[in-house]
């Protein structure tokens, strides 16, 4: 695991070949943040350039994130895309097909209720409440951020199926068992990203668990920002930078293409 003071490489656009597979975070990689999670907006161009990129690869492009998959369809309209929501508690396949991770429901609600119930005495922390997990959110009201993360552990504690994932500004309380990384081994079993050099692009503590996994196996992992430790092994700063790459990433594919044929 890298910290402050190993600075990470970007990552070598010719080192990935058609034979990858490209895993994608959304909100602080693909996406900017906004303090109003559904206010994002997906900059010009980057939907041609995944959809090249989705091509080229065979498919082998997914979505992982910890929104609702539903959620990143109404962001991306890529309905056919391979995808995992809520931190790979809901996936679809490349093939269309969904799985999700059965949860209880009686403890979801009662957990719905103690959060809902905490951000009543937190000004300007958002609930954002998802299927089968639910989030504090303080990015439009820092001078919260200590005051969540001091209940939010408490909250976890009463609610044994559920774990507490910290974030970017925000507290998530999921069902335990599952993580991005998890998701993406078991995208990695499946056609049409089995046996290839997994690529992982994430921001957030919660993309971790899929640098691990990509580490594994050779892959490439790349953290966006500068938080430390981390377990990348390459960075990029921003979004900005992130759609430059795989812009260059596209182009890299375009002519490996072009030169086989």
């Amino acid at each position: 695991m890298t910290d402050s003071r190993t600075p990470l490489p970007p990552p070598p656009p010719d080192r990935v070949n058609a034979g990858a597979a490209l895993f994608l975070d959304a909100d602080g990689t693909l996406l900017p943040f906004a303090d109003d999670p559904e206010a994002v907006v997906v900059a010009d161009g980057l939907l041609a350039t995944l959809d090249a990129l989705h091509d080229a690869l065979g498919g082998a492009l997914a979505l992982v994130s910890g929104r609702p998959i539903e959620g990143l369809d109404r962001i991306f309209n890529r309905p056919g895309w391979a995808a995992a929501g809520q931190h790979g508690l809901e996936r679809r396949g490349a093939d269309g097909t969904l799985t999700t991770v059965p949860v209880d429901g009686d403890e979801l609600s009662r957990l719905r209720e103690a959060v809902h119930t905490a951000a009543s005495a937190l000004p300007g922390v958002r609930v954002e409440d998802k299927s089968w997990s639910v989030a504090l959110h303080w990015r439009e009201h820092p001078e919260q951020g200590a005051r969540v993360e001091r209940i939010a552990p408490a909250i976890a504690a009463s609610f044994p199926g559920f774990e507490l994932q910290p974030g970017n500004h925000v507290c998530e309380f999921k069902p335990r068992g599952m993580d991005k990384g998890v998701a993406v081994a078991k995208f990695l079993d499946e056609a049409p990203f089995r046996a290839r050099k997994p690529v992982y692009l994430g921001d957030d503590l919660t993309d971790e668990h899929a640098f691990v996994v990509v580490n594994a196996l050779g892959g490439m992992s790349v953290r966006i920002g500068a938080r430390t430790p981390s377990h990348a092994a390459f960075t990029l700063s921003s979004p900005a930078d992130v759609h430059a790459w795989l812009d260059k990433l596209n182009s890299t594919l375009t002519r490996g293409a072009a030169s086989q044929t």
